[in-house]
């Protein structure tokens, strides 16, 4: 087993020492190689040793200009310390150069999420939703940017989507209850709510958006 193979191992296992010998032994035998470089950003990375990890990166990128995971390990970078702007950058690079990848598409969607811009996260995060549709994550957030763009029968789609194969995911019945209001669906939008209130006695959104439902019932019957 040659030193990347076996970091990596040892970093599937938590021998996060006994990866960065090995990911510095791959380096020291091949110095001009980036993958070597991209492997021990990532441990530093994981490690939230930031200003290593980007030295790691930028040195696979010195070396191939196209090494498209250094791109998307700076992208990664960048949002964990929530600069998300940056981020997005990155990430782009990274699929530009040929990174055509679920967790790519969805990082770039999130990073644009983070800064209230759905619009530009929907094709993103329809991208992501297309290449893992089993994802639930990527399948919740991707009904979350429908919804934000005004699209809230295909929201309303994906939040059933999620709750079939997660049918205790509370953000997602929060959610589909919301749509369905916006589509006059009341009587099933209190159904999915009373369900969330019984299921989860804490998600107090639900009783928020309950009470209102019963407020505006009230003046109507008054009216």
């Amino acid at each position: 087993m040659d030193h990347l193979s076996k970091g990596i191992n040892q970093m599937k296992n938590q021998d996060y020492q006994g990866a960065a010998i090995s990911f510095q032994q791959a380096i020291e035998e091949n110095p001009n190689d980036p993958v070597g470089y991209i492997n021990f950003g990532n441990l530093l990375l994981y490690m939230n040793d930031f200003n290593r990890a980007e030295q790691f990166f930028n040195r696979a990128i010195e070396l191939d200009d196209r090494a498209a995971t250094a791109y998307y390990g700076l992208g990664h970078l960048y949002f964990e310390q929530e600069d998300y702007q940056e981020a997005a950058k990155y990430y782009l690079q990274s699929i530009g150069l040929g990174l055509d990848e679920a967790d790519a598409f969805f990082m770039l969607g999130l990073s644009w999420q983070n800064q209230n811009n759905s619009k530009r996260a929907l094709p993103y995060l329809q991208r992501a939703y297309e290449l893992n549709p089993e994802d639930i994550e990527v399948m919740f957030q991707y009904g979350l940017a429908l919804a934000a763009t005004d699209q809230i029968a295909q929201a309303q789609i994906i939040f059933e989507e999620v709750l079939v194969k997660d049918p205790t995911h509370a953000d997602a019945r929060y959610n589909l209850a919301v749509a369905l209001l916006f589509e006059e669906e009341t009587k099933k939008a209190i159904g999915h709510l009373e369900k969330l209130r019984k299921n989860n006695p804490d998600y107090y959104m639900a009783d928020q958006l309950l009470a209102q439902i019963e407020g505006i019932n009230a003046q109507e019957e008054s009216d």
